[in-house]
C-alpha cells in the first residue's frame, strides 16, 4: 500500500511555522513599542522552537525590571504579549518570552535541581518535596527526574502552592 501525501498535508508544517513566525513578529512589534514607552534599551530576537514562537529581549541594563522577583513581571509581560498576539490573529498564542536570559537560566537551574534531588532521593530513599512552582517549571523538573533511573516524580497540592515531589521507585 502506498501512502500519498496531499499538497495540503505537505504544506501543513510550513503553514504552522509561518503562523508562529507571524506571532513572533506581532509580539516583537508589541514589545518594541513597550520598550520605547519605558525608554529601555534592548534587542528583540525572534525564533520558532517546535510548536511555539520564542521571543527574547537582551542587551539593556534596565531589563531586570522586566523580570521582577522570581520572574513575576516576566510572566505578566508574557501574558500581555500573548493577548496582543491573540488580538491581532484571533488565535490563542503559546508564545514564550524571555528577558535578559532569565527564563533560559531558570530552565537550566531547575533541570539541575531535578537531577540533584533525584540522585539524593536515590541514595537516601524516601521522598523530597520542592518549593511551589508554575506548571512550566514543574514540567522541567519532571523531565529531569524522568531521566534518572530508580526515581519518579509527582505533583501535589493546589495552585499556586502546587509542588513537585520526588520519590524512590
Amino acid at each position: 500500500m502506498e501512502i500519498v501525501e496531499t499538497a495540503e498535508a505537505a504544506d501543513e508544517p510550513r503553514d504552522q511555522e509561518d503562523r508562529l513566525v507571524e506571532e513572533g513578529e506581532i509580539a516583537g512589534d508589541y514589545l518594541e513599542q513597550l520598550l520605547d514607552v519605558l525608554d529601555f534599551d534592548g534587542d528583540i530576537d525572534l525564533d520558532v522552537d517546535g510548536d511555539r514562537a520564542i521571543v527574547s529581549i537582551d542587551g539593556g541594563e534596565d531589563l531586570d525590571q522586566l523580570v521582577g522577583r522570581k520572574g513575576e513581571v516576566l510572566d505578566a509581560l508574557q501574558e500581555l504579549t500573548r493577548l496582543a498576539v491573540q488580538q491581532a490573529t484571533g488565535d490563542r498564542s503559546r508564545l514564550m518570552l524571555d528577558v535578559a536570559g532569565w527564563r533560559a537560566g531558570r530552565r537550566q537551574r531547575l533541570a539541575a535541581l531535578g537531577t540533584e534531588v533525584s540522585e539524593r532521593v536515590l541514595a537516601n530513599g524516601g521522598r523530597e518535596e520542592l518549593e511551589p512552582m508554575t506548571p512550566f517549571e514543574r514540567k522541567i523538573v519532571h523531565d529531569a527526574v524522568a531521566a534518572v533511573d530508580g526515581v519518579h516524580s509527582e505533583s501535589e497540592g493546589a495552585e499556586p502552592k502546587r509542588r513537585v515531589v520526588v520519590l524512590k521507585d
